[in-house]
């Protein structure tokens, strides 16, 4: 059976899993965690991703994120990609180093935010990488160390993850602690390391419940969350899908997408396609990106190969082409086509 697409959209929380290929180790030593830190520090810098939970386990890692200026199917690529070459040069060895696709379950903020946060940093303890609480407390490659004020770093929210247990910075690191010290017993719960309905509401035994009083629920694998917040999701998945069915069915294309935006930006195709960086050919260029990526589904490779640039460029340009089709009012259809 095909794999569903991943589902994203601006502000998404995120919870991502990402192992070792055949359970292998993906971090030989701490150059190799340091490594995968830092690249994952400037990239989210970089994208404005807030980071709310991470934690390096030899074999997988985990990372609880808020989608930002950009996508996180293209920050996790870039991290990925660039660390995957890192070690490889490293280590003298080729090919994959991660299994498969990364998996990336859009989660309900509300009821699983801390949830997660205290799932992900309990990793370690968990893996026995480290022995006790204490000890947690101040591990280099875990999240918790710099919610707890033992370590500092400039890219991981902290201040959202506190104000949620209270005003005062002391007080609320002392109850986030003891958070995290009442979830040790929980074991490794399943349920929040997957989206579907057995997962979002407990066990099959809590699901059974609900299915006697016959009571219908909505779930996906790929969404954490109650039955509401699911149907909400897969609508706006369905809507977004729909509109792009429509445009394609209109005949818009990359060709099509060119001639379109050349006539918004009053600059000729041709123009808009050779290289330089005269500013109405980068504004141009920006909002054919934004449209064919966001509104076609085409991937930032298929568009950078078109233009001749890099991805990540194509990337940057997605971001320049958001904004100034929301300074402009810019549409890619006029009202009442569509």
């Amino acid at each position: 059976m095909p794999r569903k697409a991943r589902i994203d959209a601006p502000g998404a929380l995120h919870h991502i899993i990402c192992r070792g290929i055949e359970r292998r180790r993906i971090f030989q030593d701490d150059t190799d965690r340091d490594n995968f830190v830092d690249r994952l520090g400037k990239i989210l810098i970089e994208t404005s991703t807030p980071c709310f939970a991470w934690a390096l386990i030899p074999n997988h890692v985990h990372l609880l994120l808020r989608r930002g200026k950009v996508s996180i199917a293209t920050v996790m690529k870039r991290l990925l990609t660039g660390y995957v070459v890192t070690f490889n040069r490293r280590h003298k060895r080729h090919g994959h180093l991660f299994q498969n696709r990364y998996k990336s379950i859009l989660c309900q903020e509300d009821p699983y935010l801390l949830e997660l946060v205290r799932y992900i940093h309990l990793n370690p303890l968990r893996a026995k990488i480290v022995k006790t609480l204490k000890g947690l407390d101040s591990y280099s490659y875990c999240g918790h160390s710099i919610l707890m004020g033992k370590r500092k770093n400039d890219w991981q929210d902290i201040n959202k993850v506190l104000s949620l247990f209270g005003t005062r910075v002391s007080s609320a690191r002392k109850h986030y602690r003891s958070f995290v010290e009442k979830g040790v017993a929980q074991g490794k719960r399943p349920e929040l390391t997957g989206g579907g309905l057995v997962r979002s509401f407990g066990g099959w035994s809590a699901l059974k419940s609900l299915r006697k009083g016959r009571i219908h629920l909505k779930g996906d694998e790929r969404i954490l969350g109650d039955s509401d917040f699911v149907q909400w999701v897969l609508e706006a998945e369905d809507e977004k899908m729909e509109r792009r069915y429509r445009l394609k069915a209109q005949g818009y294309d990359l060709d099509k997408l060119i001639r379109r935006v050349a006539e918004l930006c009053d600059i000729e195709p041709r123009d808009l396609m050779a290289p330089g960086k005269q500013p109405r050919r980068v504004r141009a260029r920006g909002l054919l990106c934004y449209w064919a990526v966001k509104e076609l589904g085409i991937s930032g490779t298929t568009v950078a190969k078109k233009l001749g640039i890099t991805q990540p460029a194509a990337s940057k340009a997605v971001q320049r082409g958001e904004k100034l089709s929301l300074d402009n009012n810019f549409r890619l259809v006029k009202e009442g086509i569509l």
